[in-house]
């Protein structure tokens, strides 16, 4: 998983994709405009309920996901 920055003329929108390394295939993303967990919750819940739970997942280890929601949701 990773968050990319898009920049806009008053700030930013926020963008998280949950990426197949073997395929390079996005399984889910999602647009936010606050860098809030929420989203990055709802992207993995998404390629979860899609394509099974990932025997690895990577994150680039940005505020959200060391969150103890979103930690929590994947040790569940």
């Amino acid at each position: 998983m990773d968050i990319t920055y898009i920049p806009l003329a008053k700030g930013f929108v926020y963008r998280v994709a949950v990426v197949d390394w073997y395929t390079r295939r996005v399984l889910a993303w999602r647009l936010a405009i606050t860098m809030d967990v929420q989203f990055c919750l709802e992207a993995i819940e998404e390629a979860v309920v899609q394509y099974g739970t990932p025997d690895i997942l990577n994150t680039d280890q940005g505020s959200p996901f060391t969150r103890h929601v979103f930690v929590g949701f994947l040790k569940a």
